[in-house]
């Protein structure tokens, strides 16, 4: 798997806005990545050092369709703390 497999996109919410000011980014990131991949994908493509990674999975919702339903595939998100010294996400500068 690549880095750019791992992490598949930058999370835009108004929480992980919030999460900005503390150096924390929120990225969707593969299902079977683990915290040592994601670290390691993170700082080689944007040229970061991490502190922390925290990684939480997200069950997909049931959605319904008339009478038939069908359910939302799961997915991975990780909230990635970097160190004092570490520049930022140049992608999230604008949106803070």
């Amino acid at each position: 798997m690549t880095n750019h497999d791992i992490i598949i996109k930058p999370i835009v919410s108004e929480q992980s806005m919030d999460q900005l000011a503390d150096r924390k980014y929120t990225f969707k990131v593969a299902l079977g990545a683990n915290k040592i991949e994601i670290k390691k994908a993170v700082e080689e493509i944007f040229g970061v050092k991490v502190e922390k990674i925290t990684t939480a999975r997200v069950l997909g919702k049931v959605k319904r369709m008339g009478a038939t339903s069908g359910k939302r595939a799961d997915w991975k998100k990780a909230i990635v703390k970097l160190t004092a010294d570490s520049k930022t996400i140049e992608f999230f500068d604008g949106m803070a």
